[in-house]
Protein backbone atom coordinates (compact mmCIF):
# COMPACT_ATOMS: atom_id res chain seq x y z
CA UNK A 1 0.00 0.00 0.00
CA UNK A 2 1.31 3.61 -0.84
CA UNK A 3 1.59 6.49 1.49
CA UNK A 4 -1.01 7.66 -0.24
CA UNK A 5 -3.51 5.16 0.03
CA UNK A 6 -3.00 4.95 3.44
CA UNK A 7 -3.21 8.51 5.15
CA UNK A 8 -6.54 9.22 5.47
CA UNK A 9 -5.61 13.14 6.28
CA UNK A 10 -4.38 14.03 2.35
CA UNK A 11 -5.20 17.50 1.60
CA UNK A 12 -6.15 18.92 -1.91
CA UNK A 13 -2.69 20.25 -2.68
CA UNK A 14 -0.99 16.40 -2.34
CA UNK A 15 -4.24 15.32 -4.59
CA UNK A 16 -3.36 18.53 -6.89
CA UNK A 17 0.61 17.24 -7.56
CA UNK A 18 -0.77 13.65 -8.98
CA UNK A 19 -1.96 13.83 -12.53
CA UNK A 20 -5.51 13.72 -12.83
CA UNK A 21 -6.99 9.96 -14.21
CA UNK A 22 -9.35 9.46 -16.70
CA UNK A 23 -12.13 9.39 -13.71
CA UNK A 24 -11.17 12.81 -12.82
CA UNK A 25 -11.04 14.25 -15.99
CA UNK A 26 -15.09 13.16 -16.64
CA UNK A 27 -16.11 14.36 -13.46
CA UNK A 28 -14.63 17.71 -14.64
CA UNK A 29 -16.51 17.15 -17.60
CA UNK A 30 -19.54 16.50 -16.11
CA UNK A 31 -18.98 19.55 -13.79
CA UNK A 32 -18.23 21.63 -16.30
CA UNK A 33 -21.47 21.21 -18.78
CA UNK A 34 -23.51 21.81 -15.33
CA UNK A 35 -21.55 25.36 -14.92
CA UNK A 36 -22.38 25.85 -18.71
CA UNK A 37 -26.20 25.64 -18.06
CA UNK A 38 -25.73 27.72 -15.04
CA UNK A 39 -24.56 30.72 -17.57
CA UNK A 40 -27.10 29.60 -20.21
CA UNK A 41 -29.94 30.04 -17.55
CA UNK A 42 -28.76 33.70 -16.05
CA UNK A 43 -28.38 34.76 -19.64
CA UNK A 44 -31.70 33.53 -20.54
CA UNK A 45 -32.77 35.52 -17.66
CA UNK A 46 -30.94 38.42 -17.94
CA UNK A 47 -32.07 38.36 -21.75
CA UNK A 48 -35.58 38.45 -21.23
CA UNK A 49 -35.59 40.96 -18.44
CA UNK A 50 -33.41 43.54 -21.17
CA UNK A 51 -36.18 42.39 -23.74
CA UNK A 52 -38.91 43.58 -21.28
CA UNK A 53 -37.59 47.29 -21.61
CA UNK A 54 -38.92 46.96 -25.27
CA UNK A 55 -41.69 45.42 -24.52
CA UNK A 56 -40.65 42.42 -26.39
CA UNK A 57 -39.84 38.92 -25.77
CA UNK A 58 -38.03 35.68 -26.63
CA UNK A 59 -40.78 33.55 -27.96
CA UNK A 60 -41.51 30.50 -25.58
CA UNK A 61 -38.75 32.22 -22.94
CA UNK A 62 -40.63 30.90 -20.03
CA UNK A 63 -41.00 27.65 -20.91
CA UNK A 64 -37.14 27.42 -21.95
CA UNK A 65 -36.11 29.36 -18.47
CA UNK A 66 -38.48 26.45 -16.70
CA UNK A 67 -36.57 23.51 -18.99
CA UNK A 68 -33.82 25.44 -18.15
CA UNK A 69 -34.31 25.53 -14.70
CA UNK A 70 -34.82 21.58 -14.75
CA UNK A 71 -31.69 20.86 -16.87
CA UNK A 72 -29.52 23.01 -14.67
CA UNK A 73 -30.95 21.07 -11.17
CA UNK A 74 -30.01 17.69 -12.49
CA UNK A 75 -26.95 18.33 -13.75
CA UNK A 76 -26.35 20.73 -10.54
CA UNK A 77 -27.33 17.16 -8.38
CA UNK A 78 -24.30 15.46 -10.48
CA UNK A 79 -21.16 18.15 -9.70
CA UNK A 80 -22.60 18.21 -6.20
CA UNK A 81 -23.21 14.83 -4.87
CA UNK A 82 -19.77 13.74 -6.21
CA UNK A 83 -17.97 16.76 -4.65
CA UNK A 84 -20.11 16.21 -1.05
CA UNK A 85 -21.03 19.96 -1.05
CA UNK A 86 -24.38 19.66 -1.01
CA UNK A 87 -26.07 20.96 2.07
CA UNK A 88 -25.39 18.68 4.69
CA UNK A 89 -26.35 18.14 8.94
CA UNK A 90 -22.61 16.95 10.49
CA UNK A 91 -24.15 17.31 13.73
CA UNK A 92 -24.01 13.60 14.39
CA UNK A 93 -20.42 13.11 11.83
CA UNK A 94 -18.39 15.87 13.43
CA UNK A 95 -18.65 13.67 16.92
CA UNK A 96 -17.97 11.05 16.45
CA UNK A 97 -13.96 9.30 15.44
CA UNK A 98 -12.96 8.80 11.90
CA UNK A 99 -14.00 5.26 11.13
CA UNK A 100 -17.25 6.13 12.21
CA UNK A 101 -17.43 8.91 9.70
CA UNK A 102 -16.08 7.16 6.82
CA UNK A 103 -19.09 4.23 7.74
CA UNK A 104 -21.80 7.39 7.88
CA UNK A 105 -20.27 8.98 4.53
CA UNK A 106 -20.36 5.79 3.03
CA UNK A 107 -24.37 4.99 4.52
CA UNK A 108 -25.22 8.40 3.34
CA UNK A 109 -23.62 7.73 -0.19
CA UNK A 110 -25.27 4.50 -0.72
CA UNK A 111 -29.05 5.87 0.53
CA UNK A 112 -28.19 8.82 -2.05
CA UNK A 113 -27.36 6.80 -4.86
CA UNK A 114 -30.43 4.36 -4.25
CA UNK A 115 -33.14 7.49 -4.31
CA UNK A 116 -31.49 9.39 -7.45
CA UNK A 117 -31.22 6.01 -9.46
CA UNK A 118 -35.24 6.01 -8.22
CA UNK A 119 -35.20 9.62 -9.77
CA UNK A 120 -33.56 9.14 -12.75
CA UNK A 121 -36.16 6.03 -13.74
CA UNK A 122 -39.04 8.20 -13.06
CA UNK A 123 -36.93 10.86 -15.48
CA UNK A 124 -36.54 8.41 -17.85
CA UNK A 125 -40.56 7.40 -17.56
CA UNK A 126 -41.32 10.62 -18.19
CA UNK A 127 -39.15 11.57 -20.78
CA UNK A 128 -40.71 8.63 -22.74
CA UNK A 129 -44.24 9.53 -21.67
CA UNK A 130 -43.48 13.10 -23.16
CA UNK A 131 -41.79 12.10 -26.33
CA UNK A 132 -45.06 9.75 -26.72
CA UNK A 133 -47.46 12.21 -25.76
CA UNK A 134 -46.17 14.53 -28.86
CA UNK A 135 -46.20 17.75 -25.91
CA UNK A 136 -44.70 20.91 -27.79
CA UNK A 137 -43.84 24.62 -26.92
CA UNK A 138 -46.96 26.86 -27.43
CA UNK A 139 -45.28 29.31 -29.52
CA UNK A 140 -42.72 27.76 -31.51
CA UNK A 141 -44.05 24.25 -31.15
CA UNK A 142 -40.78 22.74 -30.21
CA UNK A 143 -41.10 19.55 -29.04
CA UNK A 144 -40.32 19.46 -25.28
CA UNK A 145 -38.94 15.83 -24.45
CA UNK A 146 -35.21 16.99 -25.47
CA UNK A 147 -35.38 19.15 -22.76
CA UNK A 148 -36.57 16.48 -20.67
CA UNK A 149 -34.03 13.93 -22.09
CA UNK A 150 -31.05 16.46 -21.31
CA UNK A 151 -32.42 16.74 -17.78
CA UNK A 152 -32.24 12.68 -17.99
CA UNK A 153 -28.58 12.71 -19.22
CA UNK A 154 -27.45 14.80 -16.21
CA UNK A 155 -29.12 12.75 -14.06
CA UNK A 156 -27.54 9.20 -15.15
CA UNK A 157 -24.39 11.43 -14.95
CA UNK A 158 -25.44 12.10 -10.92
CA UNK A 159 -25.64 8.32 -10.54
CA UNK A 160 -22.49 7.71 -12.22
CA UNK A 161 -20.52 10.11 -9.85
CA UNK A 162 -22.25 8.91 -6.90
CA UNK A 163 -21.55 5.06 -7.58
CA UNK A 164 -17.71 6.34 -8.35
CA UNK A 165 -17.70 8.74 -5.05
CA UNK A 166 -19.23 5.45 -2.86
CA UNK A 167 -16.71 3.34 -4.80
CA UNK A 168 -13.86 5.52 -3.57
CA UNK A 169 -14.89 5.90 -0.10
CA UNK A 170 -14.92 2.19 0.91
CA UNK A 171 -12.06 1.74 -1.47
CA UNK A 172 -10.07 4.57 -1.73
CA UNK A 173 -10.72 6.72 1.07
CA UNK A 174 -7.75 8.58 0.61
CA UNK A 175 -8.77 10.11 -2.69
CA UNK A 176 -12.10 11.52 -1.39
CA UNK A 177 -11.20 15.43 0.02
CA UNK A 178 -13.84 16.61 1.87
CA UNK A 179 -14.05 20.48 0.88
CA UNK A 180 -14.84 21.44 4.19
CA UNK A 181 -11.89 21.23 5.76
CA UNK A 182 -9.72 24.11 6.51
CA UNK A 183 -7.09 25.06 3.44
CA UNK A 184 -3.49 25.19 4.43
CA UNK A 185 -1.80 28.23 4.72
CA UNK A 186 0.82 28.58 1.78
CA UNK A 187 4.69 29.33 2.93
Amino acid sequence: MSERQGDANVTADSLAATPPSAMDRFIDNIEFVAAVFIGIVAADVFITVVLRWFNTSIPDSYNFGQFLLGILIFWGIAATSYRGTHITVDLLWANVSPKWQRVIDVFATLVLLFVVSVQTYTLFDKTLTTYYANLETLELRLPVWPFFAVAWLGDISAVMLIAVRTYRLIFQPASIVRLTEPAKAVE
